[in-house]
């Protein structure tokens, strides 16, 4: 049995193993009954191993064919996400828009014929006070209704305290499910009043009982409708940032019945507030006076009137009242041009208004808004999310946190994502090869990094003087931080003196690129640099001197006489000739009238 895969061989293997029928447990019994034996077996094994091998390669070849489409269709499906999201939004708009319109020509109508509308408002809703013993009794009975309810939830008493106007709308069994595994939860039980949506999940051990789970407001809540996808089906998302959750509803009735009673919940809600806010401004009626004779006490109520006239806001405007679950749903979407637009818009507004109880109000709705999509920006700049994308991936948060007048947050937040994206490509770069290779890649990502920031600095904050500062002092202690990672890789492993002064050559050059930008920190890296740059000449010096020493105490010398001052002459010529004019010392010794020259030559000079 030959050893390799054929073509015939392989292929009819192949398509063993490919076949729809294929049993892992009857081909094993039946190859090891027809086998020859042990050879015959680890034979077959290789062959399986091959075509295994052969399998892996060629799906990895695949996932390098698609790799960038797979990218590209995971930014779509976002795109197409966040797109969906949009259009539900829109269409809840319209929604609102039409019903709008249906109740103001309704409104009109009753004008036009007050009998008509009598009878229209008594047919449509059963709570309707015809008189006050009816009107007392009404609101008796739904209050009793709610607190009945609410008896049979634990912990509830006292976050939430009764009010004359509170009611139950709707109520029902929902199971909830996570939002990014698509996992069963738990069962919850929802009570929907006016003003507000109580979760509670169900006692384990009590039937009909409940614990207290959670509580949101209809201002600040966003119902979202999710596309059945089975097995997973009947299910709606709510937006209450920083969160949302999934529920499902028992079936596809009972889940619309609950997106059009809290559509129409949040509406009748936003009107109640819109009517309350339109009684608020209008100005008071002071009771008459008696009738004066003064002429001058009628002067000054008339000049009192366009006072009261001044102080009326009207906060009545529907995109007003739509305003706090406007930033909810661009926050939730991450739309925080939008979100920042919106708040401009009502500052604009109310910039030269006087500060009256319902303004100060909406105040303290939009201000929440406000710290969630501060806090939502912050984490966008946190060193925590991905680095990638460079300086210019952080400009969105950071535009959007100047224009809310967080300039020194943004500030600061950039550059500490700037510091973490500077240290992580540093800490990436491997260390191979010669110390003059790495050097060159450092400074490559680490003045590369340094300009780009600079320039992306100069872009967000062109308007923020004052933040300059805080730029150059990021840049010492980023200087600080390429420094000792410089004088790691060349000081400390005791490198050459000519490769050190080679690599501080390349750090120079690399660091006067700065310049482009009016930005001159050579006398940083200068200051950083001595105090090595010292210890290793003196380092070497004593080297040297070591060196010397040990050298001159293994030279040899001999001593010569060459008896006259003519083969003298003619031995310095000889060494002239070849370049030696410093390796001569003489001795002259003058005794008893004779002239000696005592030659010193170093053998092996």
């Amino acid at each position: 049995m030959a050893l390799s895969l054929g073509e015939g061989g392989g292929s009819r293997l192949r398509r063993q193993l490919e076949s729809g029928g294929f049993a892992a447990g009857e081909y094993v019994k039946q190859l090891s009954q027809q086998s020859d034996g042990d050879r015959d077996l680890q034979e077959h094994r290789q062959r399986i191993q091959a075509l295994s091998e052969e399998t892996a390669q060629s799906l990895k070849r695949n996932v390098y064919q698609n790799y960038r489409q797979f990218i590209e269709t995971a930014r779509e499906i976002s795109y197409l996400e966040s797109e969906m999201y949009q259009l539900s939004h829109i269409l809840t708009e319209q929604k609102g828009i039409m019903e709008a319109v249906t109740q103001a020509l309704l409104l009109q109508a009753d004008r036009d014929d007050p009998a008509l509308g009598a009878r229209r408002a008594a047919a449509a809703d059963p709570f309707l006070p015809l008189s006050a013993k009816e009107a007392a009794a009404s609101e008796e009975g739904r209050q009793r209704t709610l607190t009945t309810l609410l008896e049979k939830v634990e912990g509830c008493r006292d976050l939430l305290p009764e009010s004359p106007g509170k009611y139950l709308v709707y109520n029902g069994d929902l199971v909830e499910y996570d939002a990014d595994h698509m996992a069963q939860i738990q069962r919850v039980h929802a009570f929907l009043m006016n003003d507000c949506l109580l979760v509670a999940t169900a006692l384990p051990n009590r039937r009909g009982a409940y614990r207290y789970d959670a509580l949101y407001p209809l201002d600040g809540l966003a119902v979202v409708n999710v596309k059945d996808n089975p097995p997973m089906k009947d299910m709606f998302k709510l937006l209450m940032f920083p969160e949302s959750r999934i529920f499902q509803a028992e079936n596809a009735k009972i889940k619309k019945e609950w997106l059009e009673v809290l559509e129409e919940t949040k509406r009748n809600r936003a009107l109640s507030e819109k009517r309350r806010l339109e009684q608020e401004a209008l100005p008071r009626s002071a009771p008459t006076p008696p009738e004066s004779t003064n002429p001058f006490e009628e002067e000054e109520e008339e000049e009192e009137e366009p006072s009261a006239e001044e102080e009326v806001v009207d906060l009545s405007l529907e995109w007003i009242q739509e305003l706090p679950e406007d930033l909810d749903v661009c926050i939730a979407q991450r739309d925080f041009e939008g979100a920042v637009d919106l708040l401009d818009k009502l500052n604009e507004y109310l910039g030269d208004k006087p500060v009256s109880q319902p303004v100060k109000e909406l105040r303290a709705k939009v201000d929440e808004r406000v710290r969630q999509l501060t806090d939502v920006l912050v984490f966008e700049l946190s060193p925590d999310r991905s680095l990638r994308g460079g300086p210019r991936a952080t400009r969105r948060a950071v535009s959007q946190l100047i224009r809310l007048g967080q300039s020194t947050k943004a500030c600061e937040l950039f550059l500490k994502n700037r510091a973490a994206a500077v240290q992580t490509a540093i800490r990436q770069l491997r260390i191979e090869g010669a110390t003059l290779l790495y050097i060159h890649k450092l400074c490559h990502v680490f003045f590369t990094s340094l300009l780009e920031t600079a320039r992306e600095f100069e872009t967000d904050f062109a308007g923020n003087n004052g933040c300059y500062s805080a730029f150059v002092v990021w840049a010492r202690s980023s200087m600080r931080m390429f420094v000792d990672a410089f004088s790691k890789q060349v000081f400390d492993s005791k490198e050459s003196l000519s490769t050190a002064a080679e690599c501080v050559k390349v750090a120079k050059e690399h660091c006067k690129q700065l310049s482009e930008i009016g930005l001159d920190l050579t006398f940083i890296i200068h200051a950083l640099l001595v105090k090595d740059i010292k210890g290793a000449l003196q380092s070497y010096k004593d080297i040297i001197i070591e060196a010397t020493k040990h050298r001159n105490s293994e030279e040899m010398w001999r001593r010569m006489n060459l008896m006259t001052p003519e083969a003298l002459g003619k031995l310095r010529e000889e060494m002239r000739s070849c370049g030696k004019t410093q390796g001569l010392y003489f001795i002259g010794k003058i005794d008893g009238g004779s002239l000696c020259r005592y030659l010193y030559v170093c053998i092996g000079w």
